[in-house]
């Protein structure tokens, strides 16, 4: 044990405060204009337009978890680019569509979500009473 009483551990949870709050919803919002971003961009100069594409994501994604210290920051960019790009590969009635069935496309998609979970979960967490986690000594 790191030698804090066990009574420390358990402490009831604080609801975020409302600057918190706040930067989550941008976050949020934040993903969703680069998911539109990064759709409009990686058709249009591929290969170029898709690498660029996921690294916007990949530097929004690690630095919302920057921001906010902790990788509920990039979880939630994360969550407004896959909401967004989601809601983007569906057909319209008049049968247009943004996405083509290429592998662009896909690698788009798949790579995208990919490089979400990598950047949100390897950025450094934080311990709920010290400093940034560690494994080792």
């Amino acid at each position: 044990m790191s030698g804090r009483s066990p009574s420390a551990l358990a402490q009831p949870l604080r609801p975020p405060s409302a600057g918190r709050v706040v930067a989550c919803l941008g976050l949020l919002l934040l993903g969703a204009v680069v998911g539109v971003a990064g759709a409009m961009l990686q058709p249009a100069w591929f290969p170029g337009g898709l690498l660029l594409a996921l690294a916007g994501e990949a530097g929004l994604v690690l630095g919302a978890t920057r921001a906010l210290r902790s990788r509920a920051g990039g979880a939630w960019a994360a969550a407004g680019w896959m909401l967004v790009v989601v809601l983007l590969t569906a057909s319209r009635p008049e049968g247009d569509f943004l996405f083509a069935a290429g592998g662009g496309s896909y690698l788009f998609l798949l790579g995208g979500i990919a490089v979400a979970v990598i950047c949100a979960t390897l950025a450094p967490g934080r311990q709920p009473g010290g400093g940034p986690a560690r494994l080792g000594k």
